[in-house]
């Protein structure tokens, strides 16, 4: 009914507006459109959330509607929605059988981009439990705090991870946590098989009793945004996420070409958007530039999805004559920037981009889908209607936004960056971060327009044009984006200070030409007596940290720059980068050929600029 009223309130408005507006913009009826389908979004997610209706509800149904539709296609392998039902049931069963899970428990999962991922969630979801997606290049400690963070007593991980496993397994043990590896057989002192346990159960339809309890306010899987920190993913946000694909023209004829981590949200809403959209699914275990338009023509993929740097990697490929020779209509992804997109469109086709912005944690979506190059969103007149966020005026040597006389937040000017926040309500809500009150309490602002008001801050600087066009421009705080990953600073610095000649260490991260995001650097202060070990250095970050989060380059200073709240400055060091012709500090470089920090000449500084030397 709300819905409905809201819609017709709408379409009264618009019959007075619309011929004033079409002559000052004409813009207006894409907003419409896209307006319209929020809205129809919202009232589909308000009928599910009085019958508690979740993705895998919506899977269930289309098994019904069209079985022997191909769901997943990964290598040469084809599995319909009926298969795919089958496989997670058997999934299930194993799990339920272990008889140490109960209703509400989080089951950890490591493995690459392969169906059973896909089959384990769904089983998870069928007996009323979720699960916890790891970064399978995160190792030793830092993967023994990811999987406590959520609480969980069961493992799953690929065969290929056994060494992963094999270090930690003393510590689970320990804990009483259960082990599974994805292989028929299995050697390993408490470690079971799994793929063995899946044949000799039964793939029938297991009892809806078991999942009962869930709600849409019940967590249905926790995504790990930076390092160690878990988003809760409630069943009722995956529903608001999964909608993207409907947001962006998906229609039922579509394939989607997925090739980026399943454990990230970008991959996963992938798979729950085509769901969603009753679709099929070409999964590739990994990303491959120089496989990606052969699947493409290999599947018939009509959508596929992108971060920045893959579509930089597709348009730095040697140009060939079968370019164009595909069928791809629709690319939806984030971070690509202005020069990538022309040229990818140049290159590859009118291929229509539509950008987004949103973070796995935040309650906001933004979307380009007027195609602007560059642009993330527009503000428009109707999106000012049915949102709630807003860019502030931010303070980057304070790291703080500014505030007025009465303490209120200021909104930025036209053109000026500043910080995007949005407004916590029940109808946009922030979940926090699980087992982290800290961190989660650290993502909200208090009293940002009004006393009382509570918003939920992106940790991004966001600028608006004379047009209303939304434009990324970077990011603050405590993480930077390198790589596709999030890099939480306070972890790496933790890891570096474990080093025996660190005593401190201030993480930030800096630009490279021709990259996305950016990448991690290092101020350090020695210990006292203690020289600069830069191999033991080396070997310590390549033990401890996943590729994407060493620093490649480090800072040697006498002294760490503080506030006056002793809070480590990083402005300046950001801004200084990593120029050997402007720091007179010694600066080192890491080279993994060598498996050293070696100098950072100014050869090297020029190398890496000029991309002779790949990072």
């Amino acid at each position: 009914m709300f819905s409905w009223t809201l819609c017709v309130l709408l379409l009264l408005l618009l019959l007075g507006y619309l011929l004033l507006h079409l002559t000052r913009s004409s813009y207006f009826l894409d907003e419409l459109h896209f307006v319209l389908t929020q809205l129809r979004n919202r009232r589909s997610t308000m009928k599910y959330i009085k019958t508690n209706y979740t993705i895998l509800d919506k899977f269930l149904d289309a098994v019904k509607t069209h079985p022997d539709k191909p769901f997943i296609l990964f290598r040469e392998q084809t599995f319909t929605y009926q298969e795919a039902d089958a496989l997670s049931s058997r999934a299930a069963r194993v799990l339920l059988q272990s008889g140490q899970l109960r209703e509400g428990d989080t089951v950890a999962l490591m493995l690459a981009n392969e169906p059973m991922f896909v089959w384990l969630w769904l089983g998870l979801v069928k007996i009323g439990c979720s699960a916890a997606f790891l970064n399978y290049n995160i190792r030793s400690k830092s993967l023994l705090h990811c999987f406590h963070r959520t609480s969980a007593k069961t493992l799953v991980a690929a065969v290929e991870l056994q060494d992963a496993v094999e270090e930690v397994l003393p510590s689970l043990l320990e804990q009483q946590v259960r082990v599974y590896l994805l292989t028929d057989t299995c050697q390993i002192t408490g470690v079971e098989s799994f793929k063995d346990k899946m044949s000799r159960v039964s793939p029938e339809p297991l009892a809806k009793d078991l999942r009962s309890h869930l709600t849409l306010q019940s967590p249905a899987t926790y995504i790990y945004t930076s390092g160690t920190t878990a988003a809760m993913i409630t069943h009722g946000k995956l529903w608001a996420m999964s909608f993207l694909q409907h947001l962006s023209g998906v229609n039922s004829r579509d394939v989607f070409y997925v090739s980026l981590p399943l454990y990230h949200s970008t991959g996963f809403i992938s798979v729950t958007g085509a769901i969603e959209r009753g679709i099929t699914v070409a999964l590739r275990s990994k990303f491959s530039t120089s496989q990606f338009w052969e699947d493409c023509r290999k599947y018939n993929v009509t959508v596929i999805q992108y971060i920045g740097e893959t579509m930089r990697y597709l348009c730095n490929t040697p140009r060939k004559l079968d370019d164009r020779n595909h069928r791809v209509r629709l690319a939806i992804g984030n971070g690509i920037r202005a020069d990538v997109w022309r040229e990818f469109n140049n290159r590859f086709g009118n291929i229509d981009i539509k950008e987004f912005y949103g973070a796995t944690e935040g309650n906001l979506l933004l979307m380009n889908y007027f195609g602007k190059v560059g642009a993330v969103g527009r503000l428009g007149v109707l999106t000012k209607m049915l949102s709630s966020y807003a860019v502030i005026k931010y303070d980057l040597d304070k790291e703080e936004p500014l505030r007025d006389l009465s303490g209120f937040c200021i909104e930025a000017d036209k053109g000026e960056p500043g910080l995007l926040v949005s407004k916590i309500t029940a109808r946009t809500p922030f979940s926090g971060y699980a087992g982290d009150l800290q961190q989660s309490e650290k993502k909200k602002l208090h009293n940002v327009f009004e006393k009382g008001d509570m918003f939920f801050n992106t940790g991004d600087l966001l600028s608006i044009d004379a047009d209303n066009f939304i434009y990324f421009q970077d990011r603050v705080g405590d993480t930077f984006r390198w790589k596709g990953e999030n890099v939480a600073t306070t972890e790496v610095a933790d890891v570096i200070t474990l080093a025996d000649c660190i005593r401190e260490a201030n993480v930030y991260g800096v630009k490279v030409a021709g990259h996305e995001g950016r990448t991690g650097m290092a101020a350090v202060t020695l210990r006292d007596g203690n020289k600069f070990n830069s191999t033991a250095l080396y070997r310590h970050v390549e033990n401890l940290l996943p590729a994407y989060a060493r620093p490649r380059f480090v800072r040697i200073q006498n002294s760490l720059a503080t506030t006056g709240t002793y809070k480590l400055k990083k402005a300046e060091l950001v801004q200084e980068g990593f120029d050997p012709n402007l720091i007179s500090d010694p600066l080192y470089f890491l080279d993994e050929k060598k498996k050293n920090y070696v100098p950072l000449t100014v050869d090297i500084f020029n190398d890496v600029t000029s991309g002779q030397i790949k990072i």
